[in-house]
């Protein structure tokens, strides 16, 4: 026998020749195993976390506290699932006998990544609404943000003054429409008789539609201020100077209401807007974890294996 010649390397049966350096098997068990966990650790942090707040003023955690625990929770989840997952494709694998050690540590790492890419897939399509959710809040709250809080109550107030009387008092217009026509007790007799005035029918609707097209135009001209002091002399009993300072400090107090009103939604759109980025960022730092960790645990599980 010649014995400077080198010895073939002959295949052993745990590593046949033909076989594939990716064995799906280690690798759709790593990412099953991984998936379950995940979601049952998701479970119990939404069962642990419904049961530290509470509706109640004073009881409960805060909302900062809260949103903190939230994302220490899904980031323990990720590196608890994914390194389960990682270690369970690497060390379930079988073993490649005549391969070098750095390629070993490489198809180790792999095969982690892929447990970890899988079930990253599989509990995103469980979880989508969750996601969805998550995601189409923040979209929302920009379009909210975009579009600007007085179109929409500018609409709403048209709306409500072609509603009948009983749905139109709902409106928070409507009450500013209703303060123009209130009886003064100390108006003096230059306006219409207090009979006259009870009978004839107060123009709401007509009022509320001079109002909201003045918010739009961002002024009252002095034609519609001089046209509803007159109404609101006849229906009131005031002179028509005191009709229209009324209808100018009504005018002026609906323009702050909305204006406050939009400012509140501005401010409520931002918050949405600045949480669904944080949670977005973090939910990545999150899955970058868990990738590197499921990656780490392959390559423990597969010295193990080897061992």
């Amino acid at each position: 026998i010649d014995t400077a010649r080198p010895m073939p390397s002959i295949p052993r049966p745990d590593h046949p020749a033909h076989a594939s350096a990716v064995s799906w098997g280690a690798i759709l068990a790593g990412a099953a195993a991984a998936a379950a966990l995940s979601i049952i650790l998701l479970i119990l942090g939404a069962g642990l976390g419904l049961s530290a707040i509470s509706p109640w003023a004073r009881r409960g955690v805060s909302a900062a506290a809260f949103g903190v625990s939230t994302i220490v929770w899904i980031t323990v989840t990720q590196i608890m699932a994914s390194g389960m997952g990682g270690y369970l494709a690497g060390r379930l694998r079988s073993r490649w006998v005549a391969t070098h050690t750095d390629e070993v540590y490489f198809r180790d790492t792999a095969h982690g990544f892929l447990a970890w890419a899988v079930a990253s897939l599989a509990t995103a399509a469980l979880l989508s609404s969750a996601i969805g959710s998550i995601v189409g809040g923040g979209v929302q709250a920009g379009a909210n943000l975009a579009g600007g809080a007085a179109t929409a109550m500018a609409a709403a107030a048209v709306t409500s003054a072609t509603a009948s009387p009983g749905e139109a008092g709902t409106s928070s217009t409507s009450y500013f429409v209703d303060s123009l026509f209130r009886k003064d007790a100390a108006a003096t007799g230059t306006g219409t008789s207090p009979v006259t005035a009870d009978t004839a029918p107060a123009p709401t609707a007509e009022v509320t539609r001079i109002l909201m097209n003045s918010l739009r135009a961002n002024a009252l001209p002095a034609d519609d201020t001089r046209y509803l002091g007159q109404v609101v002399a006849q229906r009131t009993g005031l002179s028509q100077a005191d009709a229209e300072k009324r209808v100018t400090d009504t005018y002026t107090r609906l323009q702050a209401k909305l204006r406050d009103g939009e400012t509140a939604a501005r401010e409520a759109a931002d918050k949405a807007r600045k949480a669904t980025a944080y949670a977005t960022l973090w939910l990545f730092v999150s899955m970058l974890a868990g990738a590197f960790v499921a990656s780490l645990s392959a390559t423990w599980g597969g010295r193990q294996r080897d061992l």
